[in-house]
């Protein structure tokens, strides 16, 4: 039986891309497994959003991400690569991190090289540590993985806002030569920009896509002709349930309760009811 660590090698090895919707809690990991995804990433925005209702700005605690990654990862069977953020501090602060996430359940951390407190990667006001720093927290992150950690290691670089293009393709060229198994260069601003990460990066990469956000929103067959091995989608659910909810709260607001979009039984279904009556059943006799 494979693992999720082994699954996701398959995944970013092969041909194809992976669409890889983004999840927040339990119940939208759940919902990505339930809709045919092959993987999900925890998307600290919509963590941060979902769990203290406030901007991805750094303001999650460590014990606070963990815990939801715990929830997440432990609510599906596919694998989930889960945003680690800058590490929560110094090196051994990483490694810490990555051990928690292996712990967790989570088949890859994300860690990243911006100034903490971080910020979601399409905003402004962030910045990069120097190279040194950068280069110190994947290495952290790779030497908890060779020490026992059943995770793998995803490297995101910000450089490309404030440093430039040429400066976060060095940093992702030096992420794989330390190790990491996936290489992450945030918010380039044209498809030329996207074409050169994928030329001169070596290994598996991911692509952030986000209506509304500074990369060109490519659809899957040209992001896979470019060279990405994966493609997530932060916003696309979140936007869904906020504006879902917004219009249904503004209805109720008005007295007006339209037909449910989906039934009591549906619902059941989708929350594990009938699993659970199943399980409820077997263990009787």
């Amino acid at each position: 039986m494979t693992t999720n660590i082994e699954n996701l090698r398959a995944l970013y090895n092969n041909a194809d891309l992976t669409i890889t919707p983004c999840c927040w809690d339990a119940l939208s990991a759940q919902l990505i497994e339930q809709a045919g995804f092959a993987l999900a990433f925890m998307s600290g925005f919509g963590v941060s959003a979902s769990r203290i209702g406030m901007p991805d700005a750094g303001l999650l605690s460590f014990g606070e991400i963990v815990d939801q990654a715990r929830n997440i990862a432990g609510a599906t069977n596919i694998p989930v690569i889960g945003d680690g953020d800058t590490g929560y501090g110094n090196a051994l602060n990483v490694k810490r991190t990555v051990k928690a996430y292996a712990n967790a359940g989570v088949a890859c951390i994300m860690i990243e090289d911006q100034v903490a407190p971080k910020r979601c990667g399409h905003t402004k006001g962030k910045a990069v540590v120097d190279r040194a720093e950068a280069f110190m927290r994947i290495k952290a992150a790779v030497d908890a993985r060779s020490e026992g950690q059943d995770i793998l290691i995803l490297a995101r670089t910000d450089a490309a806002a404030g440093e430039g293009l040429d400066e976060a393709i060095a940093r992702a060229q030096e992420f794989r030569k330390l190790g990491a198994d996936i290489t992450f260069v945030e918010a380039p601003r044209s498809v030329e920009e996207m074409q050169r990460i994928c030329n001169e990066v070596e290994g598996p990469k991911m692509a952030n896509m986000l209506e509304g956000g500074l990369t060109p929103f490519l659809p899957p067959a040209q992001l896979q002709a470019l060279g990405y091995s994966i493609a997530t989608y932060p916003f696309t659910g979140l936007m869904a349930s906020i504006k879902a909810q917004q219009d249904a709260l503004e209805q109720m607001k008005k007295g007006l309760f339209p037909e449910p979009p989906m039934s009591f039984a549906d619902l059941r279904k989708v929350v594990g009811f009938e699993d659970y009556y199943e399980a409820e059943e077997h263990y009787k006799h």
